[in-house]
């Protein structure tokens, strides 16, 4: 059995859950989401916690118990807490600036480019000079990561001289330029 399904989830104050036949909602303070649970899992809510388990015995339902759990944990932490992603802009000249809900970023093309920010995502571009960045948040932690992944992907980082769209954390392993003999 997955070890992650194991563990229970406890519903910190102000969150409300309503479970119906496979359907979980869960709502705080920041907004609610839902979430469709498979046939194969088991959750029970007692006492402001919840827990996950296998309706029938195979790999997969165990593998379902845990993935779900994940997932439910997931969705309880962005309506309390809610998910960010940092992105930082490497390279002279490049620019980012929220104008109502677009994104326009200046990334070294000859064109700028306009990236219109999805419902529930809200993108902050904080002013400074020495390291420009762009702050996506929101409470959907897969729809936070895809919109940084969508903004990062119209200039990857490359190799050489680090120029790009980079995540925070991510670390850019420079290659060494051609030598002349």
């Amino acid at each position: 059995m997955s070890r992650i399904a194991n563990s229970p989830i406890a519903l910190p104050q102000g969150v409300d859950v309503n479970l119906q036949n496979f359907a979980l909602k869960v709502k705080g303070n920041k907004g609610s989401l839902d979430h469709v649970i498979h046939k194969d899992v088991e959750v029970k809510l007692t006492d402001k916690t919840l827990t996950f388990a296998p309706r029938i015995n195979s790999r997969t339902a165990s593998a379902l118990a845990g993935t779900t759990r994940a997932l439910v944990n997931n969705i309880v932490l962005g309506v309390t807490q809610g998910f960010e992603k940092k992105l930082i802009l490497v390279g002279v000249g490049y620019k980012a600036q929220v104008q109502g809900n677009v994104l326009n970023l200046t990334l070294g093309f000859s064109h700028p480019v306009n990236f219109k920010i999805p419902d529930g995502i809200s993108i902050e571009t904080p002013s400074s000079k020495t390291e420009p960045s762009i702050l996506v948040k929101g409470i959907d932690k897969q729809k936070v990561g895809q919109v940084a992944a969508n903004i990062r992907a119209f200039r990857p980082p490359e190799p050489y001289k680090g120029k790009g769209v980079k995540y925070a954390d991510e670390v850019i392993v420079r290659k060494e330029a051609k030598k002349k003999k």
